[in-house]
């Protein structure tokens, strides 16, 4: 697991998420950003438990006949509760 973590941390150290509504008016795509937070100090007991819960999975990704590599994937709703830090803007 602490392997996992140190991989995951690589890039999800410190980032932050954007919550977002879209719709297209006249063919051409328009955001509304709801909720901005800046994300700090990923913490390992939370993401091991947000595994054990579901809300982080495995996607073995071989969509069209063609694979394109395993991901791991995690829950919109799951994502700020990974930190031990976060702000919200």
């Amino acid at each position: 697991m602490e392997l996992l973590y140190h991989k995951a941390g690589t890039k999800l150290h410190n980032c932050f998420f954007i919550q977002a509504s879209a719709k297209k008016i006249n063919g051409e795509l328009h955001f509304l950003y709801e909720d901005i937070y800046m994300l700090k100090k990923l913490d390992l007991d939370k993401f091991i438990s947000t595994i054990e819960i579901g809300d982080i999975y495995v996607d073995f990704d071989a969509r069209t006949g063609h694979n394109h590599g395993t991901k791991f994937r995690i829950k919109k709703n799951a994502f700020i509760k990974l930190y031990d830090i976060f702000a919200n803007y």
